[in-house]
């Protein structure tokens, strides 16, 4: 019975990189993945494309899939620990005591499979572009096709609808309009 037993510790011995989760300081997770990135680190900080309001005018904006949190790429024996809590942005090592806890490395395969398949049109976006054709589904003109000038707030909308010989401005409730597919 010449059977090798490994009774290495996984957390205190393993040489095999492993996910952890770092928790920055308020607003600053894209500067601690781009400073963790320039120190050499593996860092994987999902985001998602969110259409919001600035200045009057509606954009693209990059926002962290998850508000103070990324993820680091190390192992136990050979990564340098020690840069990371003074990097610009991080705040800790998300563990239990002073033990950081790895992520599964499922989690990990998942959001980056599920970030690289979304395409802009399918991501996290209220918003609807003007000139874009819509149905609206509840209400008086329910089924009808008309054409989305802007949003009025967070919870309405302004449709131009073609009826009268003309195209007449309504104003609806944003969830009644769907994109036309």
């Amino acid at each position: 019975m010449n059977e090798r037993i490994d009774n290495r510790d996984p957390l205190n011995g393993d040489a095999t990189p492993r996910w952890y989760l770092i928790q920055c300081k308020g607003g600053e997770s894209f500067r601690a993945a781009e400073h963790l990135d320039n120190q050499g680190y593996q860092v994987f900080h999902p985001v998602l494309q969110v259409q919001k309001k600035r200045r009057g005018k509606l954009c693209w904006l990059d926002e962290p899939l998850f508000p103070y949190y990324l993820f680091i790429r190390l192992d136990r024996l050979d990564s340098n620990w020690r840069p990371i809590r003074s990097t610009r942005g991080v705040l800790k090592l998300v563990g239990f005591g002073d033990e950081p806890l790895p992520v599964a490395d499922d989690l990990i395969e998942i959001l980056r499979d599920n970030a690289s398949v979304e395409a802009p049109a399918q991501q996290a976006n209220v918003y609807f572009r003007a000139g874009e054709i819509v149905e609206i589904t509840e209400g008086p003109f329910r089924a009808l096709q008309a054409v989305f000038d802007s949003q009025k707030g967070e919870e309405r909308a302004i449709v131009l609808l073609s009826m009268l010989q003309g195209q007449q401005r309504l104003e609806i409730p944003i969830e009644h309009l769907r994109r036309n597919e």
